[in-house]
């Protein structure tokens, strides 16, 4: 049985004429009197009676019906379905982000790419750096938002679609909030929020070198993995901090945020949408593409 024995069935069913539905099949009537005929004998039934003042449905013709009408558009959808998935416009699209990505990216992007393509069912995992980059090296993710610089070799591709820079988070009515600027250098002894090694290398080996450039060790006090945590324990009064600039575009309690003076240029520091080659998707390269229209309409 074919699904063209299908539509001519359900042609003549419809018009209950063979020259009808043969002219609307744009086919003439021998062939489609063949093609009946070889459907019923698959079937063993028949599913007209035919006679000279025209055609009816069999009791079996009318079982049949429905089913036919069934199946050919379950087999015309499976078509649509194939065909969108395989351009992204539907399908589900796991997403895994850094805490960072909430303050600006992510509150813009989604909304847009929820509107633009709403065939696409979005999944998401909130993690560290280097639980996205395994994640997506696995294929438990389609793409992440990381922040870069990466500091882990791995064959992933990501295009950077957010730029940052550090700066100086300190408690509120701290006597370095009454400058428009401070001195990394003038850090040496205050006591400082950092990130996690082994969690966070990437911030970490940034923070870190920020101070060796400036000559000084920072006094750490607490160390943390998440920027919001950082900044929690800075507006609890434990100490400063330094943090990407994205995170001034939220408000957090007790804390205010001041510009750094480096002796050099600060380290390229930003966020990054990245994705498994091996593994590339449609949807994943839709989100991307409206990443980088995001950020390049909105970046620093």
């Amino acid at each position: 049985m074919e699904l063209r024995q299908l539509r001519h069935f359900l042609a003549v069913a419809e018009a209950l004429s063979f020259r009808t539905a043969a002219e609307r099949l744009h086919m003439t009537q021998p062939p489609l009197s063949v093609s009946i005929r070889k459907l019923e004998d698959e079937i063993g039934a028949r599913l007209f009676l035919r006679s000279t003042h025209g055609v009816q449905l069999t009791a079996a013709g009318e079982a049949a019906l429905d089913h036919a009408r069934a199946v050919l558009f379950h087999s015309a959808e499976m078509a649509r379905v194939a065909e969108s998935t395989a351009a992204g416009a539907i399908g589900t699209l796991r997403v895994g982000f850094v805490g960072s990505a909430k303050n600006w990216l992510l509150p813009l992007l989604l909304p847009t790419f929820r509107r633009t393509y709403p065939g696409i069912a979005l999944k998401f995992t909130e993690d560290t750096n280097t639980g996205l980059v395994d994640a997506l090296e696995r294929h438990i993710l389609d793409v992440g938002v990381v922040r870069v610089p990466l500091t882990r070799r791995s064959d992933l591709h990501y295009v950077t679609v957010q730029k940052d820079q550090f700066v100086l988070a300190l408690p509120s009515g701290h006597p370095f909030s009454r400058q428009k600027e401070i001195a990394v250098r003038d850090l040496a002894g205050e006591p400082f929020i950092d990130y996690t090694q082994h969690a966070i290398p990437g911030l970490h080996a940034l923070s870190t070198m920020l101070f060796q450039e400036a000559g000084v060790t920072p006094r750490v006090v607490q160390e943390a993995v998440q920027v919001e945590t950082i900044l929690f324990l800075v507006g609890s009064g434990m100490g400063v901090a330094v943090v990407p600039s994205s995170a001034t575009r939220r408000g957090y309690d007790g804390v205010e945020f001041r510009k750094l003076s480096t002796a050099a240029p600060q380290p390229p520091l930003g966020l990054a949408v990245a994705w498994n080659p091996r593994y590339e998707s449609q949807a994943g390269l839709r989100f991307r593409e409206l990443a980088e229209a995001v950020g390049a309409q909105r970046g620093d």
